[in-house]
């Protein structure tokens, strides 16, 4: 079955959140991505050439089609497609809270780069994060590019879009951390093994409602402390830092 000019349409019409949305479906390219999350959504539909289906023969996904690399570049959104298309179903985002008691989550206060969230995502996955709680105002998880820089990483971790305020203010006696440049130094205090790791937007860092509600100040020490450096590390290089650390602290235990 040819690939339909209604079909490609609806493929790139998928770069809009307002369309994502609408049909709760999101788009994934490439072989390792696509097979990476094949398993972990319903498969609405996928499109690949005969190299990728030869080899994916016994593929659980109802509608398949078969396209050439030219069909395939007129439905992709990436500059050199690759092989293979699907689009998912959005996952439910219920949750029950009582998981950041018992292990550590993140918290994007209004973080607006689909490469940041993406990067984000992709090391919460590495560093055995499974649920990620975002303001309103933070980009869209299923942004292709957010998706794309997952790196399959979306399969594993949990998104959850919700007030930030209002979920902090409902945690009791739980570790809620964050990063400041008047905070504590991070490598001299003691990390909880579970609560709730906020970072804050690209420009402007946590707002001032959800800064009143974390109850740990944390800082990244630059090196050496004297020596005139950057205004401040990118929010994806931070969550890195600042993950790697309560790892290494829960692994002292």
């Amino acid at each position: 079955m040819a690939l339909s000019k209604n079909r490609i349409k609806y493929i790139r019409s998928l770069e809009l959140k307002k369309n994502r949305k609408a049909d709760k479906v999101f788009l994934a390219e490439g072989p390792k991505l696509v097979g990476d999350l094949l398993g972990h959504f319903r498969c609405r539909f996928l499109i690949a050439t005969a190299e990728w289906l030869s080899a994916h023969r016994h593929l659980a996904v109802e509608d398949v089609t078969e396209v050439s690399e030219e069909e395939l570049s007129r439905a992709s959104l990436l500059k050199t497609p690759q092989q293979v298309l699907a689009v998912f179903e959005q996952p439910d985002e219920s949750v029950d809270i009582s998981v950041i008691s018992r292990s550590l989550c993140l918290a994007l206060d209004d973080v607006q780069d689909p490469g940041n969230l993406g990067t984000i995502i992709r090391l919460a996955d590495w560093f055995g994060i499974e649920h990620i709680f975002c303001s309103p105002n933070t980009v869209d998880a299923y942004n292709p590019k957010t998706v794309q820089a997952t790196m399959g990483g979306i399969a594993r971790v949990k998104l959850h879009y919700t007030s930030l305020p209002e979920l902090i203010a409902s945690l009791e006696d739980i570790p809620v951390y964050g990063t400041f440049l008047d905070g504590e130094n991070m490598y001299t205090q003691p990390l909880s093994a579970y609560g709730l790791i906020v970072m804050g937007n690209e420009g402007n860092g946590i707002g001032d409602e959800v800064k009143r509600l974390i109850n740990r100040k944390l800082y990244i020490p630059n090196y050496p402390a004297e020596r005139e450096t950057s205004e401040s590390l990118n929010v994806a290089i931070a969550t890195a830092v600042v993950c790697a650390e309560f790892r290494r602290q829960a692994a002292m235990l």
